[in-house]
């Protein structure tokens, strides 16, 4: 088998170049790949397709890569909390794909299964349908294409050098999907574990799925809304 696991970020990016399609796992920050997205912002790279949820959040996960002006196009479902987005899109700097979210997970699942497109009644109506092939079923169906990418870099909590995974609870979020949708997935983990730590019925991703993974550190797992209850008297 060949040798999945690398010693760090920077070393596991190594082929990433300007022009490459990028899945980014995560829902705002929570589950995002804090180690890559750091490598990867050290690297001279340019004109990135960033395909994640929400393309980071004030100022952190793949904003550092927006406020580098390293992403020309993104596909997302979430901008709100973003201005480096948000002020990149209204000056025509990104070029940004506005997708509903379960059409987002879907069009990333599609391509995991070798499915090239499929009919949803998701956006019929509104501008999501604008230039897109209308249906009739039971209701009006727009269709909509897989979304593939270059590379897929996500977290997990556990992984062993196979390169099978578990996530934390909701920190899988989007993650499964694009492993199983890019041509190179790399992961980076909290804890690396040896063969058979992760039980069979408890992983997440099979290693099958990735072709990269590393010993992360140094997480911030930084909160985007700090909600605390207040004491009872």
């Amino acid at each position: 088998m060949k040798n999945k696991l690398y010693k760090n970020a920077t070393t596991a990016i190594f082929d990433i170049e300007s022009g490459a399609s990028l899945m980014s796992g995560g829902f705002g920050l929570c589950g995002i790949a804090e180690n890559l997205i750091d490598a990867l912002c050290e690297k001279d790279i340019k004109n990135i397709t960033a395909i994640s949820n929400n393309i980071g959040n004030q100022g952190k996960g793949l904003a550092k890569l927006l406020k580098q002006h390293k992403i020309s196009k993104a596909y997302c479902s979430y901008v709100g909390g973003n201005p480096d987005l948000e002020e990149q899109m209204l000056s025509n700097e990104v070029d940004v794909e506005l997708v509903p979210q379960g059409t987002f997970a879907e069009r990333i699942r599609a391509a995991g299964m070798g499915v090239r497109a499929f009919y949803t009644p998701t956006g019929y109506g509104t501008l999501i349908a604008k230039g897109k092939d209308v249906k009739e079923f039971d209701r009006p169906c727009i269709l909509e294409t897989a979304l593939h990418a270059d590379f897929a870099i996500i977290k997990a909590q556990k992984g062993d050098k196979y390169g099978n995974l578990w996530f934390k609870e909701s920190a899988r979020n989007f993650s499964p999907l694009m492993a199983m949708a890019a041509k190179v997935t790399i992961v980076e983990v909290e804890e690396l574990v040896e063969l058979g730590e992760i039980a069979s019925e408890d992983v997440h991703v099979p290693g099958v799925f990735v072709q990269r993974i590393f010993q992360g550190s140094n997480y911030q797992n930084d909160i985007e809304f700090l909600k605390t209850s207040e004491a009872k008297e």
